[in-house]
């Protein structure tokens, strides 16, 4: 660990005894400081997007807020929960913010009285699937994507559905066996939220799954690691992969290819909480009014967490896909059934049938 993120993470340490908050097992990946560090205030904000994607929106928002220092804190999606919940129940919050892709998640936290309302111009211009009782808001709009390694997969090949990624691993000596990725489930809440969705969603999931398995597929936690090893080449294809990040990594080096699926994609908003009791929860709405005006949508669609897969420059659908192939994860309870513990274990028992070992 390097000196630097060790003094980042003494300083996120410093600040849980500040408030008297209990030390957990569970820590921020990275830690970063933004802002004058002598400013009259200072706003936590946790969050599941990394640093050197959310960097720029967060330095955009500082501009409007010279007064104001800004700790940004990366964590994983079940540590973010785990650590949310605990504060929520202790009634001692440290974030003033909380960012998580894991939205099942978080429509958890806020069905638990763990946030705090707030009601602007911003909030109310929000499409009512982005905004669920006035304490939990969309700000991203990001497809899962399926990736490829365009130096190695043929185009003749690129799977443009799941019926082609089916059949692609259908033949008994198909190139693509122990050459296909996605999210580990049990790991990754974003994973178990487009396995979840993606049951609900398609009659392929069960063939899907029973592919994975005659091919040995394999399972990673996070996107980097499987976008970078898809340009690698050690992955040739990679299923349900964020696309803000595919296209950030596609950007840097042409070897990645995206699909958007034909027979569906799904979009995800990222969803933001105020915690009940946040220390600057001042600061925190105008964080959240930031990132829903124009301008802060703006420095999204530059970071691509507003996807410009899915848009044109006027707004528009894109022309690859058609609007009624867009599955949009909406904020409600509906999505309380993902947490619910009978289902998720059922859900996680077949997903080992699939994906056995440790």
């Amino acid at each position: 660990m390097t000196d630097n993120r060790c003094r980042l993470l003494a300083f996120g340490l410093w600040l849980l005894a500040a408030f008297n908050v209990p030390v957990t097992a569970a820590e921020p990946e990275l830690v970063e400081q933004y802002g004058p560090a002598a400013a009259e205030q200072t706003l936590i904000v946790r969050s599941t997007a990394d640093i050197s994607v959310f960097a720029p929106v967060v330095e955009a928002f500082l501009e409007t807020r010279t007064d104001l220092t800004l700790i940004y804190e990366q964590w994983g999606s079940n540590d973010l929960y785990t650590q949310s919940r605990a504060e929520c129940r202790e009634g001692a919050p440290v974030a003033d913010v909380v960012i998580s892709s894991g939205v099942h998640q978080m429509v958890k936290l806020v069905n638990e009285a763990c946030a705090e309302s707030h009601v602007s111009r911003e909030t109310e211009q929000l499409p009512a699937a982005l905004r669920w009782r006035d304490e939990l808001w969309g700000i991203s709009r990001e497809p899962a994507v399926v990736i490829y390694n365009q130096d190695l997969v043929p185009p003749a090949e690129v799977p443009k559905s799941r019926f082609d990624l089916l059949d692609l691993l259908r033949p008994a000596n198909t190139p693509y066996a122990g050459r296909v990725a996605t999210y580990d489930i049990e790991r990754s809440g974003l994973g178990y939220l487009f396995a979840f969705v993606d049951a609900q969603e398609a009659s392929t999931f069960g063939a899907l799954q029973e592919a994975f398995v005659r091919t040995q597929a394999v399972r990673s936690c996070c996107s980097s690691d499987i976008i970078r090893s898809v340009a690698d080449g050690r992955y040739l294809i990679a299923y349900n992969v964020l696309g803000s990040y595919a296209q950030g990594y596609q950007q840097q080096d042409d070897r990645i290819g995206i699909v958007l699926p034909t027979d569906y994609t799904l979009v995800l908003s990222r969803a933001l909480m105020i915690p009940n009791g946040a220390n600057n929860g001042a600061a925190a709405a105008d964080f959240l009014d930031f990132l829903l005006s124009l301008e802060g949508r703006r420095v999204l669609r530059q970071a691509l967490l507003i996807s410009p897969l899915l848009e044109t420059e006027e707004g528009a659908e894109g022309e690859t896909l058609s609007s009624t192939a867009l599955r949009p994860i909406g904020l409600s309870p509906a999505l309380m059934v993902a947490r619910d513990q009978l289902t998720r274990e059922t859900f996680l028992k077949r997903w080992r049938v699939t994906f056995p070992g440790p």
